[in-house]
Formats: C-alpha cells, structure tokens, sequence
C-alpha cells in the first residue's frame, strides 16, 4: 500500500515539530520563541497563592533578579504536580522544555505539561 505524499509530509512535520534544541542556561535570551530544552540549577523558588492565576516561578542560574531563566507554572499546570513545584525542585538541577519568550526583557518559559520539567 503506499501513502500520499501529503500524508507523509504531515507526519514528517509533525515530528520535527517536537525536536527540541538543547542550549547552554546562558544562551537562553539568544533563543527568543525558539522551542529549547534548557537545564539549569533552580537558584530560588516562589509560589504566589494570592496573585491572579497562582503562579510558581522557578529561577535558573544566579540568583534573582540576576537569573537566566524563569520557569513559570500557572495554577492549571501546577494541579498536575503531587508535590508543590517550589518544594520540588528547589536547589535541584532541572531540565525544562519548551518556548521561550520574554517578560519585562528576561527569557522565561511557560511550562505547559508536567512532562516538560525534569529533575536532571
């Protein structure tokens, strides 16, 4: 049997479409809305319960507000975790996946599953 080139050409797309590229924690802010995997030591953890969408920001590298990376967990994210995030992982060595952007000019990375954040 063979398949329509159409039919390869979206498999094909979808699994580059998941290739990460592993970066250096300090190359993070040259890799704006690139997909990454980045790995880092978590330097500071921090959950606010009482801000709007109860977010948990984990700080790779140095410490804040010198960090290279902050990994940021919205409360629908945070629910899929057993333990909190910010007991978790504080002072581990993580490795996070996923886009990175920039808030107020330092590269963050929303995570969007559970999966994309591991203890290295």
């Amino acid at each position: 049997m063979r398949l329509p080139i159409c039919t390869f050409m979206l498999f094909f797309s979808f699994v580059t479409s998941y290739a990460q590229t592993n970066i250096p924690l300090e190359e993070a802010v040259k890799h704006v809305a690139d997909s990454v995997t980045v790995c880092g030591k978590v330097s500071g953890a921090r959950f606010l319960e009482t801000a709007k969408n109860t977010p948990t920001f984990l700080n790779l590298g140095p410490a804040f507000p010198n960090n290279a990376l902050t990994i940021v967990i919205w409360s629908d994210v945070r629910k899929q975790f057993e333990t909190a995030p910010e007991v978790l992982f504080k002072d581990k060595e993580v490795c996070v996946t996923g886009r990175i952007e920039l808030y107020k000019d330092k590269p963050q990375i929303v995570l969007r599953r559970r999966e994309d954040l591991k203890v290295k």
